[in-house]
């Protein structure tokens, strides 16, 4: 039976996903133009060796840890981690910050690397930029999906919806070759935000509980509040820096 639950949490590690693999892949394709190819490939695999071990040696243990020992932490992490998402975005879409550029970040990333291809040789600055970017981006996609999918049954669920993402964007990037400007990133962001706050309002009231009317569908007008209340603020920031 496909849940509330279940629907917002492969939907929350999908749209993170595609966040934070475009980023990835921005400061990937930098260092593959500026100092070659086998130095973004080989810290890109480097990073994502170690996010494997890292899954591999850690997610067995989360089928042994009950539900009720999750809820609070992880409640808690997800708030501050969602509002954190929700926040920017709100000021991205009021005007106050500027709105995330790929193409920006791109010509930032390629700027700040030493010009020239490396042709032979291990090139430490090319590999150890593509090895940090992907191991970064790729901690917070694992941070999300344990985060929405453990203690239900759906880690497998959302897994398989942030592989998606990955494969998505990795395909649309071997395409293309250029930034993924047309993500419409801020958007995600705004969402991926919404969606994160509101599973951690929900499981924190779940380790506290309150008995929310619906139950897990009490996912859906929690989302709904902060979703009216962000583009509300949004639209207030907007219109008072005219």
């Amino acid at each position: 039976m496909i849940t509330a639950h279940a629907i917002t949490a492969i939907s929350a590690a999908f749209l993170a996903a595609v966040v934070e693999v475009t980023e990835a892949y921005t400061i990937v394709l930098a260092v593959g133009l500026s100092r070659g190819w086998r130095s973004a490939s080989a810290g890109t695999a480097a990073a994502l060796i170690v996010l494997a071990l890292m899954v591999a040696a850690f997610g067995p243990l989360l089928d042994r840890i009950q539900l009720a020992a999750l809820q609070l932490p992880i409640g808690m992490l997800l708030l501050v981690f969602g509002m954190g998402w929700l926040r920017k975005a709100i000021l991205r879409a009021g005007g106050i910050i500027p709105l995330h550029d790929e193409n920006a970040i791109f010509a930032s990333e390629f700027a700040g690397l030493p010009g020239g291809v490396v042709q032979k040789g291990f090139d430490t600055v090319g590999t150890l930029t593509a090895f940090q970017g992907v191991l970064l981006e790729g901690l917070e996609v694992i941070f999300i999906v344990i985060a929405v999918g453990a203690g239900r049954g759906l880690l497998v669920a959302a897994s398989a919806g942030a592989a998606l993402a990955c494969l998505l964007v990795l395909l649309v990037g071997a395409i293309i070759h250029k930034p993924l400007s047309r993500v419409p990133e801020n958007t995600l962001k705004f969402a991926v935000g919404v969606m994160l706050t509101s599973f951690g309002v929900f499981w924190i009231g779940e380790a506290l509980s309150v008995a929310w009317p619906g139950a897990d569908f009490a996912l859906a007008y929690i989302a709904g509040s902060f979703l009216a209340a962000g583009l509300a603020t949004a639209t207030y920031l907007k219109r008072s820096a005219i």
